[in-house]
């Protein structure tokens, strides 16, 4: 049996949704899903929410997994389930590019350079979000020409061999923003490749790295 993670809440004074998120939370600590809780009013206690970075409420924190808003005692059932393989990042890095938090998903991939491999997942996933897929692109173009970003080149490589066209295509654009030779030999084969727009940014993607 794996052991229930614990948690920790922020509140305020006056917030709307607050009360429900306590309550649901209440009820999953007596039901042994939660093994602790923790609860912070951030009115009394406003440097915990700075030291935190949190600048809105309700904030939950269960195992690695930060949530802001408010959520259903089924979602918080869900996180806590995810909570004990976190190794799967890709519903959490959805989570937070779909509710902007980017530049979050962005420090997570610079700490644990490893995480780039769910920003790809969630580029060639077929069920993911149209926002999610942006704001992994976002991230990578920050990342240009970053060791981060170098290297991936072999598995960027294996993704422009996906049957999606759209994955090869950012796989390409991805190489291109990598600025290394080692991209090219991917590269190239995709110059012949079925799909127009493909062979396009194949192209520009060369272009950038031979400048």
């Amino acid at each position: 049996m794996s052991q229930a993670p614990s948690a920790l809440l922020l509140i305020a004074t006056g917030c709307q949704h607050c009360p429900s998120m306590l309550q649901s939370l209440s009820e999953l600590i007596k039901e042994g899903k939660i093994a602790q809780l923790e609860i912070i009013n951030i009115t009394q206690d406003p440097e915990r929410a700075q030291a935190l970075n949190v600048r809105s409420v309700p904030w939950l924190k269960i195992g690695e997994y930060e949530l802001v808003g408010l959520k259903s005692k089924t979602e918080i059932i869900q996180w806590i389930d995810k909570s004990s393989n976190p190794e799967d990042m890709s519903a959490y890095f959805e989570e937070l590019m779909t509710g902007g938090e980017i530049s979050k998903v962005q420090q997570l991939v610079e700490e644990k350079p490893d995480h780039m491999k769910t920003l790809f997942e969630i580029m060639a996933s077929e069920s993911s979000g149209l926002s999610a897929r942006i704001g992994v692109g976002a991230i990578i173009e920050q990342l240009e020409g970053s060791e981060i970003l170098i290297n991936t080149i072999e598995t960027l490589g294996e993704y422009c061999q996906n049957p999606l066209a759209r994955v090869r295509n950012d796989a390409c654009y991805y190489l291109g923003l990598s600025h290394h030779p080692d991209a090219i030999k991917f590269l190239r084969p995709l110059l012949d490749d079925a799909d127009d727009e493909v062979k396009e940014i194949a192209q520009e993607a060369l272009d950038e790295i031979n400048i």
